[in-house]
């Protein structure tokens, strides 16, 4: 049960860097852990068992203030914490109603309340008895029988708003642990039962909440019928709801109090596994539309661009005569195309064109370096950045000594620290991958440029030490095609887990680029960032990790369709698809949020003939 509530609740769980946490009824201390883990400011945790609290102090030492009492005559102040937990606790409680109300006291304005329990109804209609062990004798300890209806009337009573329940069943995840305790069969009888619920409840008020927002852009509201991604292999069956470009509810199915949608913004998603928007955590955008350019078999990346820049140069120079605005441009559809919301353009900001109105949403709060081969003032650059952003450098993108040593040249300009991020990191030897997990760094992930480039790329294996990895794309100039052709290359031929690399393009870019609005996950008050494809009954990590462009139905950016097929098209209300212009890609038509004719207008000439982006002929379609 507790692994169970662990992999559903933690996809829910906002960014706990800096924040208050409280936890009701603590035992040892395992929620509070992970908050310190995630950098949460303080640590309370409250609980009647002193053998637990215990427990919890061993595990927490003074990270943690702990007080072993009863949780509603606890000493907490009023409006002191953000995030709140409560698990397995409310069906013990004589009096939930005083103690949701407790919660709800102690939470600021904006505070979530994560509530989880046994489901009651499963329970019961299957017996389930809860106690402990005492000399090999089961000792029952009373709960008390409570309807999911009566806990959300409860928590509703206590003025706390439902953005989401969850009713999961055991999974595989699960499943090991039945059959490591002989209970195979009954673990089949029980399949797809809903084992517990999971809660999360907002202190914010309902008059807050339906306040109305002003709208510039066509939003959708509701998502009715899909199958949700929670995490890599989390989901649940039911609808979304949106307010103006955020998440506001993710419930397993209809609830009437919630707000009411507007005429004409939902879409029928039965059919389709929703995924949150992916995040591409290395680009040059204004390459989209080169070729591969060289022969491979290099040792480092100066020779390969000394090589093209002799042998392609009239290529390159063509290709530079597109303006660069547009360029760009292709650089956003092509990562649109699959499935990316959020880039990360290791060039300049154009901040007159990545405005609201470009077709994803471009990082901003970075510093970077293109390398230190080229940019002998990278250390400066990283001492200039500010506190609490990334700084981005290509590092050891080689396989030769100079590479290797890298590492070590980039400690001692005093820019290696956990807010450093290497792209490629490939040449870098025992040593210097130690040096970078011992200072916390983040590493980008390029594996089909590295092997196109050098006929190699670090090993899943390798990948997995290190404390922050993210996949990028880099640019068609040396990768195979567009980033979900990335994703394909780490899973096929690296033989990367679908789980890790689901990891590699949602949660942990999101961390290591300081995501602040949800991206990179399907959760309440974060971004409406999201992809659409068919539902072939695969978990959301083994789905991605064989997607091509080809399956990719729908985008939404902040709940805006950037992206829609022709099928979701007809679905989709017609005010949601005013804007959108046909784009074909080798004979796959998608209708996309970009000006083409002016796009192809102002390319056209300069090629001279075919577009290719990313590898893939492109051309106006209907």
């Amino acid at each position: 049960m507790l692994t169970l509530e662990h992999r559903i609740l933690e996809s829910l769980l906002p960014p706990l860097a800096g924040l208050h946490v409280v936890d009701l009824g603590c035992g040892t201390g395992r929620w509070l852990y992970l908050a310190q883990k995630l950098g949460a400011r303080s640590l309370l945790g409250i609980d009647v068992s002193p053998e637990m609290l215990s427990k919890a102090k061993a595990k927490l030492g003074n990270a943690a203030r702990l007080e072993c009492t009863d949780c509603t005559n606890a000493a907490i102040a009023c409006s002191s914490a953000d995030v709140v937990f409560c698990n397995f606790v409310l069906s013990y409680l004589d009096e939930p109603g005083k103690f949701l109300h407790f919660a709800r006291t102690i939470l600021r304005p904006g505070g979530l309340l994560f509530l989880t329990d046994v489901h009651p109804d499963t329970a019961t209609a299957l017996n389930w008895r809860r106690g402990v062990s005492v000399r090999h004798e089961f000792k029952e300890i009373y709960t008390h029988h409570r309807t999911m209806a009566g806990v959300i009337a409860l928590c509703r009573s206590a003025n706390l708003e439902v953005d989401v329940c969850l009713e999961p069943a055991f999974g595989d995840e699960e499943r090991i642990i039945f059959d490591k305790h002989g209970k195979a069969a009954y673990f089949d009888g029980i399949r797809g039962c809903p084992a517990a619920y999971v809660l999360r409840l907002s202190a914010m008020e309902k008059a807050q909440r339906a306040a109305p927002r002003k709208r510039r852009r066509e939003t959708l509201s509701l998502l009715r019928g899909g199958r949700y991604a929670l995490g890599p292999s989390e989901t649940v069956q039911g609808e979304m709801r949106i307010s103006g470009p955020r998440v506001e509810t993710i419930s397993r199915s209809s609830d009437g109090d919630v707000l009411s949608t507007p005429a004409g913004a939902a879409v029928d998603l039965n059919g389709y596994l929703v995924l949150p928007g992916l995040i591409n955590a290395h680009d040059h955008l204004e390459f989209a539309l080169f070729p591969r350019m060289g022969k491979g078999g290099y040792k480092n990346f100066l020779e390969w661009a000394q090589d093209i820049h002799c042998s392609h140069a009239a290529e390159i120079a063509r290709h530079r005569q597109v303006p660069k605005h547009v360029r760009l441009w292709w650089g956003g559809i092509r990562n649109v195309l699959a499935g990316v919301t959020t880039v990360c353009h290791h060039n300049p900001f154009e901040h007159e064109l990545f405005s609201e109105e470009f077709i994803l949403r471009v990082v901003k709060d970075f510093g970077w370096a293109h390398s230190l081969s080229l940019d002998p003032g990278a250390g400066l650059k990283k001492k200039a950045t500010p506190a609490g952003q990334p700084f981005l450098i290509h590092l050891a993108e080689g396989i030769d000594e100079q590479s290797g040593q890298e590492i070590f040249e980039l400690e001692r300009a005093g820019a290696l620290d956990a807010g450093t991020v290497i792209i490629h990191g490939l040449g870098m030897r025992a040593q210097g991958r130690a040096l970078l997990r011992s200072a916390g760094a983040g590493l980008i992930w390029c594996p089909s440029s590295n092997l196109f480039l050098f006929g190699t790329s670090m090993c899943p294996e390798e990948i997995g030490r290190f404390p922050k990895v993210a996949l990028g794309s880099d640019s068609p100039l040396t990768a195979n095609g567009d980033f979900l052709d990335e994703v394909r290359c780490a899973h096929e031929v690296l033989q990367t887990p679908a789980a890790e690399l689901y990891d590699y393009v949602t949660q942990q870019p999101a961390r290591i680029l300081g995501a602040k609005n949800g991206e990179g996950a399907l959760r309440p008050r974060g971004f409406a960032d999201l992809i659409a494809v068919r539902d072939t009954g695969l978990t959301p990590a083994e789905t991605l990790s064989t997607l091509s462009y080809q399956e990719v139905e729908l985008v939404l950016l902040a709940g805006r369709v950037q992206l829609a097929s022709p099928e979701l098209k007809q679905r989709l209300p017609q005010r949601a698809c005013d804007g959108l212009q046909p784009l074909s890609i080798q004979r796959t038509v998608r209708w996309i949020r970009a000006p083409l004719d002016q796009l192809f207008e102002k390319t056209v000439g300069h090629l001279r003939g075919e577009i290719y982006l990313g590898g893939k002929q492109v051309c106006l379609g209907s």
